[in-house]
């Protein structure tokens, strides 16, 4: 393990005993990693319909499942409730449980949100704006907990007062309550509301403006007694990699708030490059963005170097790729790790070699002494270790020792 890594893996001496206590010496045992504590994630939204069954997508949900085991799952309100008291909760609950029973953990993205609008929310008056956008955070995640207990709690507040990009000409609700209340009064009505749900739950803060901006909103909201779980950050790379030099820079910027950093939203192209005069990536949807060979080499060596970089930087926890498959990207971009056939990109396998290849430990044997010790070395996260047809759990952090009982 190299020292760039060396915070992302631990080592502890298992005790293994009997169900009756007794000790399993001079025994082979099977040690194989299950999860990592390293949040690498994807979205799911193209597994919704594939978990409610009205789809069969077995080959996507095995290629999804083989590399990611975080998902993201969409609560977008105008999608999510088109029509006001009729949500889709009942297929969002079925997703998240389907992912839950493959141990993959699950959040929803996001509460508050001035974009993909709830457009019947926008002609009513603001104090029942405030109460109903109250009552959704409060629906949602009290509906969801145990399932989804990770929510962007807020999404691209720093822009929030004083968006007016509508499509449909008409001004959001929601930017409109976040030019009564303020960025940090806003975040707060988030935050607050979801926490009284699921006082368990993790919060977020997300955002793509990565510039002082939000810095100050952030600032600002935690010194007025608001509390933030993690600080989101969004890098979709449509106009081309960023570079280590700027990733890490923007992770140590933000990492002197002492929080947890996610990086929530990852792209990177496999095809042409946006143009970089382009200021609103929502400005360039061309008819026809095909992924090409050349794209697809750069794109593999870009997402090594993503990952590579943000791993070794000790603030952050996660990262979520935004998008499995080309089919139906964002944007139309071709920035999914397979084609919109279903074939995989060499960036699929480039990661995979790595979450699952060179940051992974794969089903090894190992041998107890004669007090049942046997020393585990490996990237921190969920283990399982196996006997004699007997099993058991156990997770690989801080700890030095251990007591497992193989039952």
């Amino acid at each position: 393990m190299t020292s760039a890594f060396a915070h992302r893996t631990g080592v502890a001496d298992l005790q293994l005993t009997a169900a009756d206590g007794s000790p399993l010496a001079h025994r082979d045992v099977v040690v194989e990693q299950t999860r990592h504590a390293f949040a690498f994630g994807n979205i799911g939204f193209d597994l919704v319909p594939h978990a409610n069954g009205e789809v069969d997508r077995s080959q996507l949900a095995d290629d999804w499942l083989a590399l990611f085991d975080t998902a993201t799952l969409p609560f977008y309100w105008g999608d999510f409730e088109p029509e006001q008291g009729r949500p889709d909760t009942t297929r969002l609950r079925t997703a998240a449980r389907w992912f839950a029973e493959r141990g993959v953990r699950v959040k929803g993205h996001p509460l508050v949100w001035h974009t993909v609008k709830a457009r019947w929310l926008d002609a009513l008056p603001a104090d029942d704006v405030e109460r109903i956008v109250r009552g959704r955070v409060a629906r949602e995640v009290r509906e969801f907990a145990g399932l989804v207990d990770t929510w962007d709690a807020i999404n691209e507040v720093a822009i929030m007062p004083v968006f007016t990009n509508e499509p449909d000409g008409v001004p959001n609700a929601v930017s409109r309550l976040a030019r009564t209340l303020g960025p940090t009064e806003i975040v707060r009505l988030a935050f607050e509301t979801a926490r009284a749900e699921n006082p368990a739950a993790t919060l977020l803060i997300n955002d793509f403006d990565l510039s002082e901006r939000y810095e100050r909103v952030i600032e600002d909201a935690l010194a007025a007694g608001v509390r933030i779980d993690a600080i989101g950050l969004q890098t979709h790379m449509h106009q081309g990699f960023r570079g280590e030099e700027q990733l890490l820079e923007v992770a140590d910027r933000f990492a002197r708030f002492g929080l947890p950093l996610h990086f929530t939203e990852t792209s990177l192209v496999s095809g042409a490059l946006m143009p970089p005069e382009i200021e609103d990536l929502n400005d360039f949807q061309p008819e026809s963005w095909p992924s090409t060979p050349e794209g697809e080499a750069r794109q593999a060596d870009e997402i090594e170097r993503h990952y590579r970089a943000l791993v070794s930087h000790p603030a952050v926890e996660a990262i979520t790729y935004w998008g499995i498959t080309d089919a139906g990207a964002w944007l139309g971009a071709p920035i999914g790790l397979l084609r919109s056939d279903g074939t995989r990109k060499p960036s699929y396998d480039r990661l995979r070699a790595l979450i699952r290849g060179e940051w992974w430990l794969s089903p090894t044997r190992l041998r107890t002494d004669e007090a049942g010790l046997v020393r585990v070395e490996g990237w921190r996260g969920d283990y399982r270790v196996s006997a004699d047809g007997a099993a058991a759990a156990f997770a690989l952090g801080n700890a030095a020792t251990a007591t497992v009982a193989l039952t």
